[in-house]
């Protein structure tokens, strides 16, 4: 009986000190909840999942939709979330949106749905047929400016190839207007575009134009007589109860020289104030290679541009190509015509700090490219979207064959190793198909779920390389990311 009751007692210290020691080893169990929270969100995704198969109590946690907002937040920005919901709550759907399940889907993204957005009221104004325009989304607002239109000659058509064969007039027709179309809240399947200005800026092309908070930003370009430019405007969307919507536009105060003039080249915001250039086309014809930044004053009264001298490798001189900012300090470019002509697949990461900024060549594994796919393309739009990732659309090869294919860019496979593996994913395209196209104007919304596509040049009824072989292009379409099930219906 003694006996016993010993192996009971020793028993129950052993089980004791077993519960001691468990408890020793597992001090997380003793953070507090907001804490795990806080500790949760410095995570990556996977590490967040394996964490959620640990217990029951830390599977709720991991789990909840306030994490997974709070997560939604971290990767794609407070504005795109904020969007998002705003979106949600316009189309009734608030109550099926699961931030985990969107995050997971936008992950695995591998279609996008197309729309044309309806015909206008008979008698509505809209904007005229155009190619080499800017398109922005800025104050809730699609913004579009300039461009050349109908009567521009082949080298006008294509503004990356100006130099080429000086027997061809190097004259066009160069718009100088500004519209407005109120977006809001997701899309709208018909648009009232509004006339706000003609004349100011002044009529150009293959100018670049970026939303910098609240304000459009626009460099350079080239007019009728093939004189390149390099001023630099502020713009601004007002709304007025009468008679509604107004763009300033105004000359940025200069405290430095700007960047030679140029057409063609590439631009992006970088940063919380300023811009980005690459590029282009100078005033002799010759194509550039030099890299400039505009730092922006908090009013943005007043900029100074710098070039950016770089001791390391740096992209080749092109036009027709590519920049897109992708978070904070980090660029993309892709793409252009090179020197002899060739239109390029390469791709490139810009870092820029005050003190350093390099380019850094990303060498893709291209077996990942399907066969008979021709990645080289100048004159097609790079777009930021919902999930940080690039989507590429439209463009044209050194044959002059108009695309109409739709390519992620995986930023987050980018690694130092090289080659870099999964970068490219091409886009399943659903609904309405629009025409191949190049030199089009494209952005997305504040959420970045949905990309409009404007104008641009496509086919003609002869031979794309004769002069009647292209034509310019009115039509603006919707691409939405498919993502989950919502209110709008496939064409």
């Amino acid at each position: 009986m003694a006996e016993t009751t010993r192996r009971s007692s020793g028993a129950a210290t052993t089980a004791s000190a077993s519960s001691s020691s468990s408890t020793t080893l597992s001090p997380i169990t003793q953070i507090a909840q907001d804490h795990i929270f806080s500790i949760l969100l410095l995570l990556p995704i996977d590490s967040i999942i394996s964490f959620s198969m640990t217990c029951s109590r830390f599977r709720s946690l991991a789990l909840s939709e306030s994490l997974w907002e709070a997560v939604c937040r971290r990767d794609w920005g407070t504005a795109a979330v904020d969007a998002l919901k705003s979106s949600a709550e316009a189309t009734n759907f608030q109550q099926q949106l699961s931030w985990m399940r969107l995050y997971k889907q936008v992950r695995q993204l591998d279609s996008v749905s197309c729309h044309r957005l309806s015909d206008p009221d008979v008698g509505m104004v809209l904007p005229k047929a155009r190619a080499s325009h800017s398109l922005n989304f800025v104050s809730d607002c699609l913004v579009l400016f300039g461009g050349g239109c109908e009567g521009a000659q082949l080298t006008e058509l294509h503004p990356d190839m100006l130099e080429s064969k000086p027997s061809i007039p190097q004259r066009g027709r160069h718009i100088d207007d500004t519209w407005v179309a109120y977006i809001g809240n997701g899309f709208r399947r018909t648009l009232r575009w509004e006339k706000i200005a003609s004349g100011i800026p002044t009529g150009r092309f293959g100018h670049t134009c970026v939303v910098v908070g609240n304000h459009l930003v626009l460099f350079g370009g080239i007019n009728d007589d093939g004189i390149r430019h390099n001023d630099t405007w502020i713009g601004q969307v007002v709304l007025h109860r009468t008679p509604g919507f107004a763009v300033s536009w105004r000359l940025l105060e200069l405290s430095s020289a700007p960047p030679p003039p140029r057409g063609a080249h590439a631009g992006c915001c970088i940063g919380n104030n300023s811009m980005l250039i690459h590029g282009g086309i100078g005033p002799y014809g010759h194509r550039l290679g030099d890299t400039w930044v505009l730092d922006l004053s908090e009013n943005l009264r007043f900029g100074t541009w710098r070039e950016v001298v770089m001791t390391n490798p740096s992209p080749p001189p092109r036009s027709g190509h590519t920049l897109t900012c992708i978070a904070g300090n980090r660029t993309v470019l892709f793409g252009g015509r090179g020197l002899s002509y060739n239109v390029l697949n390469d791709l490139w990461l810009f870092e820029f700090s005050g003190k350093c900024s390099n380019w850094v060549q990303i060498v893709y594994d291209s077996q990942t490219i399907p066969g008979g796919i021709s990645l080289p393309r100048v004159g097609h739009s790079a777009t930021l979207i919902l999930g940080g990732r690039v989507l590429i659309y439209g463009g044209e090869d050194s044959e002059r064959r108009r695309k109409d294919d739709f390519w992620l860019v995986d930023v987050g496979a980018i690694t130092p190793v090289s080659p870099v593996m999964n970068v490219w994913k091409r886009l399943n395209a659903k609904g309405y198909k629009p025409e191949s196209r190049s030199f089009h104007g494209a952005c997305t919304d504040q959420s970045g779920r949905f990309l409009f596509v404007l104008g641009g040049m496509v086919d003609g009824d002869v031979r794309p390389a004769e002069p009647g072989g292209l034509r310019f292009d009115a039509e603006l379409f919707l691409a939405e990311l498919v993502i989950y099930n919502c209110d709008t219906e496939e064409e």
